[in-house]
């Protein structure tokens, strides 16, 4: 696997959706580690320049691989943040290696499965992907990831992320799509998740519901969030002040517990 390490102090480990890669947190590497954090941001296996499986693609096998390479930098837990698909990867280790997570960031995610529709869309996508690579998920995706005010105020970010996109290969593109498809429903589960947890999303997201915030706020035991006016579903990026803001205000109130 490919990945950032950046900066030393409590670990930070950030988790990229589909179908981009660990290019997404630059603008939160630097600002997170001269806040005195060690900052880890992975490529996901198939995506950026990890290497790519041929089959096997699953939240669980993804999650696996996070596992794995803690272990090789000899880490016992971190803090864990995840974007969208990242967040589903999340929810997957807090169930299956949860004392690997010291506490958890949603960002522009949710906790429930598709639906049967959505499953069907993913079944769809990914047979394009395999066929035509990644442009018919640039024609999708290059819209949904951003605010509707960033697709006017910010070519340059939608030309990098659409340019990050492309660069993913399509037996990774469909695999990532399966993957998601396939995943369970961990709403049912967030009772029994007890680290403390922050979630974040973009007031202008149109790839998600502002519902998932409600839902996870009715069940996570410990949580807190902020919605950030203006952002989209690359509110990361696209707000990344008021973000890294927020982030590290629950970082610095929990760090003693890291």
């Amino acid at each position: 696997m490919a990945y950032y390490d950046e900066g030393s102090g409590p670990v930070v480990l950030l988790l990229h959706g589909f179908p981009l890669n660990r290019q997404m947190w630059q603008t939160q590497i630097q600002p997170l580690a001269q806040a005195g954090y060690r900052v880890i941001a992975p490529d996901l296996p198939g995506f950026g320049t990890s290497e790519a499986p041929a089959t096997g693609y699953s939240m669980d096998s993804f999650a696996d691989a996070i596992v794995g390479l803690l272990d090789a930098l000899d880490i016992r837990h971190a803090v864990i943040g995840g974007m969208s698909m990242g967040g589903y990867i999340l929810c997957d280790l807090l169930e299956r290696y949860p004392e690997r997570v010291s506490a958890a960031c949603f960002i522009t995610t949710k906790s429930a499965a598709d639906d049967e529709e959505g499953r069907a869309r993913r079944t769809t996508m990914a047979a394009q992907a395999e066929r035509l690579g990644a442009n018919p998920i640039i024609k999708i995706f290059a819209e949904l990831l951003f605010a509707p005010e960033t697709s006017q105020t910010q070519p340059a970010l939608i030309a990098q992320v659409t340019a990050w996109m492309r660069s993913t290969a399509p037996g990774a593109l469909a695999g990532g799509l399966i993957a998601m498809r396939d995943r369970k429903d961990y709403t049912p589960l967030l009772s029994g998740f007890q680290h403390p947890s922050l979630v974040l999303f973009g007031q202008e997201d149109r790839a998600g519901s502002p519902r998932a915030v409600d839902v996870f706020r009715a069940g996570l035991p410990n949580c807190e969030s902020q919605i950030i006016p203006g952002g989209g579903h690359m509110v990361n990026m696209e707000k990344p002040e008021l973000f890294n803001a927020k982030l590290l205000d629950f970082l610095n109130r929990i760090r003693e517990t890291l």
